[in-house]
């Protein structure tokens, strides 16, 4: 079985179309798995629905101690770009046991075709099967170990360190 933690981030965002907003209203993620036909053994769970610039150390110790308690030793977290290395790394500090991948999307999933949230959450699941116990990040198609990523504001996406 597959644990996806849910914690929000640009991934889950809506947007409103009057004033232009982004906001979060719910999780996109159990319509993202039905609409791609998946076929693995997932259980997802929300642990929260917040901006990563807004995450405290309280809330990455909830993300830790819901990885350390899931049965499963594969886990795909939902988490925003920002401060996504961060709590990686936080995890990695604690959590040795496990398979785990963070994964986000620098273009809410509610904008349709133009979002990169599909295809990162499709790579982050097939890099959970598959990666040896520790902690990555997966988006832009790529893996990185927790420790050698960065994200790249200029040019919008992740790169190797």
């Amino acid at each position: 079985m597959i644990q996806i933690l849910i914690t929000g981030g640009t991934f889950d965002k809506s947007y409103n179309h009057i004033s232009g907003d982004l906001f979060f209203d719910k999780t996109h993620i159990p319509e993202m798995l039905k609409r791609s036909k998946c076929r693995l053994n997932i259980e997802v769970k929300t642990l929260m629905m917040i901006d990563s610039l807004e995450m405290t150390n309280k809330d990455i110790e909830q993300i830790i101690n819901e990885c350390q308690k899931s049965s499963s030793s594969r886990i795909v977290i939902t988490h925003g770009t920002d401060t996504m290395v961060n709590t990686a790394k936080k995890i990695a500090e604690k959590i040795k046991n496990k398979t785990i991948v963070l994964t986000g999307a620098m273009i809410p999933y509610a904008f349709g075709s133009s979002s990169d949230g599909f295809f990162n959450l499709g790579s982050a699941l097939s890099f959970v099967q598959t990666l040896q116990n520790g902690v990555y990040v997966a988006i832009n198609g790529q893996f990185f170990n927790y420790d050698e990523v960065k994200k790249n504001k200029q040019k919008g996406y992740f790169e190797k360190i």
